[in-house]
């Protein structure tokens, strides 16, 4: 295809991919797909030939329209490009780049904006729930400068808060879709949880492993990757996720007791690679894990007091902190703070989808 496609590039979170409206893209998905394997340079592990950055928290979509359900502004599709496969997949959601959907819709005409900060209601359609994000847009105009720090980005930027409603079994039809808080998969006890983000809570210890590892360490294992792969494809079907053997959930979280003063410490696989940090919806699945008497996790985390419990997530790049509310003994809803940057706004010319095709081959 020689013509241009109108993109955004922006950073959101401890992500970064390529923000586009969705009448730019092909309605067909293969098509689509295909496109997008173009714009990114997949499957090649540099992806020299396009957009990615030769990383899965750098290969990543977000295609947004207009709503037309009620009481919600936006549709947002989470679509993952993986970097060396010709595979993109819409089998999770991403909360990361999820906070640069507010700030896109608004800069687009989507939403109107409101002076001093908009609200922003998306619907994220891998799994059907809904988000709020509040997006700081002082005289009308989306601002990007502020004092908000997150770990694993560098400097500061505006605060974007995110709540997400009714995110519990988002992709596995219930927060414990097994209906009980802990499992045994090959001898490990597991928490199998779904608010948000399929994940697999494992105690780092019973993985042979401290929970103190860096992220390349980890990688290097390959004993311990291989038994962790065996046990997510285990974990599959017991999620209702069915096969998963060429799919990017569930993420699999090993937990151990804080170190740095948070209530929790993790290393998580996503799956293959170890992440630098934390998903945000992984987060959220592992602060609920925390909270739930019985599951992996909430005899070792440091629980503080009160309704509305705030959790530091520990991960190898700092920090996150999830706002967990609970009724009648039970997560309702969490929030977490974000923070999102427009890197580029132009045109972005993908390659053929024969060369795509070319490079599977290969």
């Amino acid at each position: 295809m020689s013509d241009g496609i109108p993109t955004t590039w922006m950073r959101g979170g401890t992500s970064k991919g390529g923000f586009f409206l969705a009448d730019d893209l092909p309605g067909e998905p293969d098509l689509r797909d295909a496109m997008l394997l173009g714009v990114m340079g997949s499957p090649d592990p540099r992806q020299i030939d396009g957009m990615g950055g030769g990383d899965p928290l750098t290969s990543k979509v977000a295609v947004v329209r207009q709503s037309d359900r009620a009481e919600v502004d936006v549709d947002y599709l989470f679509l993952q490009v993986f970097v060396d496969q010709a595979i993109v997949t819409d089998a999770q959601n991403c909360g990361n780049i999820l906070a640069g959907v507010g700030p896109f819709a608004i800069e687009h005409g989507l939403v109107p904006a409101a002076d001093g900060e908009t609200p922003v209601t998306i619907f994220m359609e891998n799994t059907g729930q809904v988000a709020v994000a509040r997006v700081p847009t002082p005289g009308g105009v989306v601002t990007y400068q502020g004092t908000a720090r997150i770990d694993g980005v560098p400097g500061t930027a505006a605060p974007i808060p995110i709540e997400f409603r009714d995110t519990a079994g988002s992709s596995c039809g219930a927060l414990f879709p097994t209906g009980n808080a802990r499992d045994t998969i090959d001898g490990v006890e597991v928490t199998l949880i779904d608010n948000g983000m399929p994940c697999v809570i494992l105690s780092a210890s019973d993985m042979g492993i401290t929970g103190d590892e860096t992220p390349e360490a980890l990688e290097a294992d390959e004993q311990l990757r291989a038994r962790l792969e065996g046990i997510r494809r285990a974990a599959g079907p017991l999620m209702n996720l069915g096969d998963v053997a060429a799919k990017t959930v569930p993420k699999m979280t090993m937990v151990s007791p804080p170190t740095k003063g948070g209530a929790i410490s993790t290393r998580t696989f996503i799956p293959h690679r170890c992440h630098k940090a934390i998903g945000v919806l992984g987060a959220v699945s592992v602060a609920t894990s925390c909270l739930k008497p019985g599951a992996v996790g909430h005899d070792m985390a440091d629980l503080p007091e009160g309704e509305g419990k705030a959790l530091s997530i520990e991960h190898p790049t700092g920090e996150m902190t999830v706002v967990g509310h609970i009724e009648a003994g039970e997560v309702t809803r969490a929030e977490v703070l974000r923070t999102a940057r427009k890197l580029m706004e132009g045109v972005v010319f993908p390659a053929p989808a024969a060369t795509a095709m070319q490079r599977a081959a290969e």
